[in-house]
């Protein structure tokens, strides 16, 4: 059975990619986990309390991600390869407190600032050209945009064409 905290994180996330982060309050969140608004508030003094949860457990479960992969794959090219992989196999996960960070308290978004400088540091060191490897992860970046807010990502074939691309590029000597 999942635990309390995990159950109210989910909510405040179904409360905003389903109804936006206008939505986002004490109030609704208990509402979605089936909580007393005091239930949720003994778990998360504040919003802001909530949101950092969110950004907390995503962060943790994506580096997670990226390790699994990375551990599979150990040539030259192996992080970044990692990183698109956890960034395009869930695109969603990290929009929720994203969203909601941007919207309440841009303070909020200074752990995601933190794992993108020190993924950019290991990008910058698996082995290929830096300036290539930047570009390769601005790649990413822009496909995982494109995916959560749905801008016309490629699909398909043609989807299935640029990610086997970048994998080449990623391992070319």
């Amino acid at each position: 059975m999942k635990k309390l905290d995990d159950e109210l994180l989910d909510a405040t996330q179904r409360v905003i990619n389903s109804r936006g982060v206008a939505y986002l309050t004490i109030e609704n969140v208990a509402k979605e986990a089936g909580v007393s608004k005091g239930g949720l508030l003994y778990h998360f003094p504040s919003k802001n309390a909530l949101i950092q949860g969110v950004i907390k457990e995503v962060l943790e479960r994506y580096a997670e991600g990226m390790e699994n992969i990375n551990e599979k794959d150990v040539e030259k090219g192996h992080f970044i390869r990692s990183y698109a992989e956890a960034s395009l196999n869930n695109p969603q996960q990290l929009k929720a407190g994203l969203l909601a960070a941007i919207a309440t308290d841009q303070e909020l978004l200074k752990p995601v600032q933190e794992f993108h400088e020190e993924w950019q540091e290991k990008i910058e060191d698996d082995g290929l050209d830096p300036i290539l490897a930047t570009i390769y992860r601005l790649i990413i970046d822009g496909l995982w945009f494109n995916d959560i807010f749905d801008l016309a990502p490629p699909k398909g074939e043609l989807r299935r064409d640029v990610l086997d691309r970048f994998d080449r590029l990623t391992r070319e000597k």
